[in-house]
Parts: structure tokens; C-alpha cells; sequence
């Protein structure tokens, strides 16, 4: 499969072919979408937390006697049939949402992501990433020039790029990222990918192993 190749300012300076291995590969919806809950359930919280009755405070003395009052017996009032007493089997923060998956279907998954963006023709690729400066009003100005159009986009760079980060961070329609450190998470909330030529070489190299 082949991809256009452009500058900075925008104009098309050649091509590039883009490997079948990576680029190339037949979507699962639900692989992608086991995947996808599987980094949603890691990053979840436990912050729901009750208190059963052993830890309420107070009702330490029996709130009648046990016998003679013609009542039902209890020994204290913070029973969980009271009000104010403890939960039964309430949530915990010790409770633990992750979940694993084999790194197989992990890479598959980003595979087919991945390739699904070059289908769709929302893979830009530039010959690099030498902007003249570090500013984010540069970035903007650069945006408006790009065939490709999009409400957001997911700067992958082959390296970790103090420059790009720096013009990028400001914008919060934009994620900047390395290039092997891409997750089905990140391509499936950005509409679009921005790389380089080392970008695409960096990803065929990780992914198509």
C-alpha cells in the first residue's frame, strides 16, 4: 500500500510504501474491542468504599435488654438492619478492576487500528519534523496547509521529541506521542495520525515482528 508524502508547508514531495504487515491487516471489531475495555478496566479506580458493622462508629452497648421487653432481641444498633448501621457486602477500594490479555491480541488489535486509519486515508505522512521553531502558533499555522482534515489528531514521532511536545501541548485536540508507545485506546478517540518517515519505519518496526 502506498501513502503520499508531504512537508511542512504542505506540498506532496514524493511517496512511500506502507508494509501490508502493518498497514494491511483485516479489522476484528472485537478484538479490538476486548482490547480496548481490557485498558479501560486498568485504569479504573476503586473509589467506591462502605463501612460494614464492625467499623461504624459507635453502638457498642446493647440498645435494650435481651429479655423482658417484649421486643425483638439486638445487640446492637449498628446492625445492618438498622439505619445508620453497617453495609452487607458493600464495595471495597480493595477491589481490583484490571484485567490481563495476551500481548498477541493486544498487538493485533493495534494492527488492525492502524490499518483501518490507512484504509481510511487518515494517516498523514511528512517528511519530518524540522520545524524552524518550537511554537505552538507555528503547529496551528501548519495544520491549515495539510491535505488531511480533522477535529483531532495523534502526532506519533519516532523518538521522543522535546519540540513537537512543546508545540503540541497546548492544543487539546492533539496527543503527542512515541511512535512504539501507540494503543488501540489512543487510536480509536483521535480521528486522525500525523508521522514522519521515521515515524512509519519505527512502527513497522515494532509492530511488524
Amino acid at each position: 500500500m502506498k501513502t503520499k508524502v508531504y512537508n511542512l508547508s504542505g506540498a506532496q514531495v514524493g511517496d512511500i510504501e506502507l508494509s501490508d504487515k502493518v498497514f494491511g491487516v483485516r479489522a476484528k471489531p472485537g478484538v479490538v474491542h476486548e482490547v480496548f475495555v481490557q485498558q479501560t478496566n486498568n485504569q479504573r479506580e476503586p473509589w467506591a468504599d462502605t463501612k460494614g458493622k464492625g467499623e461504624v462508629r459507635g453502638g457498642g452497648k446493647k440498645p435494650w435488654a435481651q429479655k423482658g421487653t417484649g421486643r425483638a432481641r439486638h445487640g446492637s444498633i449498628r446492625s445492618p438492619i438498622w439505619k445508620g448501621g453497617g453495609v452487607v457486602f458493600g464495595p471495597k477500594t480493595e477491589r481490583n478492576y484490571k484485567t490481563k490479555i495476551n500481548k498477541r491480541v493486544k498487538r493485533e488489535a493495534i494492527l488492525m487500528c492502524l490499518s483501518d486509519k490507512a484504509k481510511s486515508e487518515r494517516i498523514l505522512v511528512l517528511e519530518n519534523f524540522s520545524f524552524s521553531a518550537p511554537k505552538t502558533k507555528q503547529f496551528i499555522e501548519f495544520l491549515k496547509t495539510v491535505p488531511l482534515k480533522s477535529k483531532k489528531y495523534l502526532v506519533l514521532t519516532a523518538e521522543k521529541d522535546s519540540a513537537v511536545l512543546r508545540m503540541t501541548n497546548n492544543i487539546k485536540t492533539i496527543r503527542t506521542m512515541r511512535a512504539a508507545d501507540v494503543n488501540v485506546m489512543e487510536l480509536l478517540k483521535y480521528d486522525a495520525i500525523i508521522t514522519s518517515i521515521d515515524g512509519v519505519k519505527k512502527i513497522e518496526d515494532v509492530f511488524s515482528k
